[in-house]
C-alpha cells in the first residue's frame, strides 16, 4: 500500500489486484488488463490478439453474446475491450452496488469463454471489414505504415488488426493456443477505481476468477536496428499525408517527461511551433501535430502532417527550420512555464473519471509495478528546464536520421 486510497493484493496464483477508492463518486471502472498484444504475435498468426479480444464476447456457457452485454447495460454500466501493442484490456463502468454482477460477467467471458467455432467467420469477416476501415483512413494507415517500417521484422512493428492475409488464415485452434499461453494469472492485473472497497473487490476476484497457473511470457526483445529514410507510398487519395519520426524512450525511461514537454512545444496543440508557424503562418497543412508512444523497453516520437502534394518539399524545408530552432536555441522562461501548464492541466483534468483512474492505475502497475501519486508526476514535469529538453532536442530532432513516411495522391 501507497497510500489509504491505493492498494494492491498479489493472490498466490500470481494475479494482481489494485484499486484506488475515490470517495466523492458513485461509479467504478474495472479493468481486466492481460500483459499481451501484437508484440507476442509472429508473421504467421498476426492479429489473433485482437482476433481473441473479439471472440470473448461471442458466448460462455451461461451466457449468449447479446446476454453478456445486456447484463451489464441493463444496469445503466459499460463494457468493452482494447488490444494494443503490448496489452488487451477488458473494461466495465458500473455503479458501485453493481460491482458483484460486472465480476460475474467479466470473469465468466474471461475464464470459460466457448469460442463457439460458427463465430470463427463471422468475426473473421467482422476483422476484415476493420482492416479496410483503416486502409480507406490514410492518416491512420500513414501511421501504421510509419511505426511498421520504424520497427523492421520486429512485432512491434505489426498491425494491431492483422494483415488481411494473416487474418484469413486464423482459426479457432490458434485463438485458443494464444489464449492457453497469454491468459494466465501471472500475466494478468485487475485494476479497479472508484467507490470500491479493495477487500470486497478482493473476495469476489478470488471467488470468481480462475485463471490458469504458469509462468507468464516474456517479450520479444526490441529489434537490434531501426530504420531510417523516406518511403514514398502512392494511394487514392486527394491530400499527401507525412509520419515521421525515431525511436524514442521506453515508459520508465528519466528523460521521459523531457519529451513529454518538448512535444507540447512542438506540436502539441492549437499554440504549439508547427501548429502556429506551419498551418497558421503558411497556411499549407490542416492537421499537424507531433506525438509520442512508451512501450516497455523502446518508444517512439513523431511528427504527422496532411496536406497538398505540390507542398511536400516546402513542407519539409519548414519541418527542418523548427527542428533546428528547438536543437539550436533555447526555449525562453515563459514558453516553457506554458508548456509545462499545458501538459500538468491536460494530465490533471484527464483524470477527472473514474476509467481514467483506472487505466493509470493499470499502466503504471504494468509498466512500473509502482503506483506514482499524480503530486510526484507534477514534480517531475516541473523538473524539466530549457537545458534538458535542449539536450532531448539534440537527440531527437536530427531530420537526416529520421524515418519519412509519404503517402501521396497517384493521380
Amino acid at each position: 500500500m501507497t497510500y489509504q486510497e491505493y492498494q494492491k493484493t498479489t493472490l498466490a496464483n500470481g494475479l494482481t489486484i489494485i484499486s484506488e477508492h475515490l470517495p466523492a463518486v458513485r461509479s467504478i471502472s474495472l479493468g481486466v488488463w492481460i500483459r499481451t498484444g501484437t508484440r507476442f504475435e509472429n508473421r504467421d498468426n498476426n492479429g489473433v490478439a485482437h482476433f481473441l479480444e473479439h471472440m470473448i464476447f461471442k458466448g460462455t456457457r451461461r451466457r449468449s453474446p447479446r446476454k453478456i452485454v445486456r447484463d451489464i447495460e441493463s444496469l445503466g454500466g459499460q463494457i468493452n475491450a482494447f488490444t494494443s501493442k503490448e496489452q488487451t484490456c477488458y473494461h466495465v463502468e458500473i455503479l458501485d452496488e453493481h460491482l458483484p454482477q460486472a465480476i460475474d460477467v467479466l470473469s465468466d467471458i474471461l475464464c470459460r469463454s466457448s469460442f463457439p467455432e460458427k463465430e470463427i467467420d463471422k468475426e473473421r469477416s467482422v476483422i476484415l471489414d476493420e482492416i479496410q476501415s483503416v486502409e480507406d483512413t490514410p492518416d491512420e494507415l500513414a501511421h501504421e505504415y510509419f511505426v511498421e517500417k520504424l520497427y523492421p521484422d520486429n512485432a512491434l512493428g505489426f498491425p494491431i488488426l492483422g494483415s488481411k492475409e494473416t487474418v484469413s488464415a486464423i482459426q479457432r485452434d490458434d485463438v485458443l493456443s494464444f489464449y492457453k499461453s497469454q491468459y494466465v494469472a501471472k500475466n494478468i492485473v485487475i485494476a479497479a477505481a472508484g467507490n470500491v472497497d479493495h477487500e470486497k473487490l478482493v473476495k469476489f476476484v478470488s471467488k470468481k476468477f480462475q485463471f490458469e497457473e504458469g509462468d507468464a511470457p516474456e517479450a520479444p526483445p526490441i529489434p537490434d536496428r531501426f530504420n531510417h529514410g523516406e518511403y514514398f507510398v502512392e494511394k487514392p487519395i486527394h491530400q499527401a499525408h507525412i509520419c515521421m519520426g525515431v525511436p524514442s524512450y521506453h515508459f520508465g525511461h528519466e528523460n521521459k517527461y523531457d519529451l513529454m514537454v518538448m512535444n507540447a512545444i512542438l506540436g502539441g496543440g492549437m499554440g504549439s511551433r508547427l501548429f502556429q508557424n506551419i498551418r497558421e503562418r503558411h497556411g499549407i497543412a490542416y492537421g499537424i501535430y507531433s506525438f509520442f508512444d512508451f512501450y516497455f523497453d523502446s518508444g517512439l516520437f513523431g511528427v504527422y502532417l496532411g496536406t497538398d502534394k505540390k507542398n511536400i518539399k516546402n513542407v519539409f524545408k519548414l519541418l527542418a527550420k523548427e527542428f533546428s530552432r528547438l536543437r539550436d536555441k533555447a526555449v525562453s522562461p515563459k514558453e516553457l512555464r506554458e508548456a509545462k501548464s499545458q501538459l500538468k492541466g491536460n494530465i490533471v483534468l484527464g483524470l477527472e473519471s473514474s476509467a481514467a483512474r483506472m487505466n493509470r492505475l493499470a499502466m503504471l502497475e504494468l509498466y512500473l509495478d509502482n503506483f506514482k501519486k499524480i503530486d510526484s508526476v507534477i514534480e517531475k514535469i516541473d523538473a524539466v528546464t530549457a537545458e534538458s529538453i535542449l539536450a532531448t532536442s539534440h537527440e531527437l530532432l536530427n531530420p537526416d536520421k529520421m524515418l519519412k513516411v509519404i503517402f501521396t495522391p497517384n493521380h
